[in-house]
């Protein structure tokens, strides 16, 4: 059974940082695609940051690019985003969520191809 595991979350003033973990595990090919979606209230899941493990893509949503980067540490089957530069408007519920689904050597940003996610956890930004 595929699950992820996701911590790191907490409450900062904007300008602040934090780093999310996702863990894997239960999967039986080694290298996929990881994403993270995040939803605030009364708002719909979007997609913010996407990379392949087996490294050569990422991919960023207009609104974190060049304050969110989005790595990993395949020894440690764990996907991280690294959050700088916060802002109140980042303030969601975020779920990190995998996929095996590539198209031409980069990864779907179609969160119905997103079959396995974590819990979500909760990152709120104060003015």
């Amino acid at each position: 059974q595929v699950q992820l595991v996701e911590s790191g979350g907490g409450s900062v003033q904007a300008g602040g940082s934090l780093r999310l973990s996702c863990a894997a595990s239960g999967y039986t090919y080694s290298r996929f695609c990881v994403a993270w979606f995040r939803q605030g209230p009364e708002k719909e899941r979007e997609g913010v940051a996407f990379t392949y493990t087996g490294g050569g893509y990422t991919y960023y949503a207009d609104s974190v690019k060049g304050r969110f980067t989005i790595s990993q540490d395949n020894a440690k089957n764990t996907v991280y985003l690294q959050m700088n530069s916060l802002k109140p408007e980042d303030t969601a519920m975020y779920y990190c969520a995998a996929t095996g689904i590539r198209l031409g050597g980069t990864c779907s940003t179609a969160r119905y191809d997103y079959r396995t996610w974590g819990q979500g956890t909760q990152v709120t930004v104060s003015s």
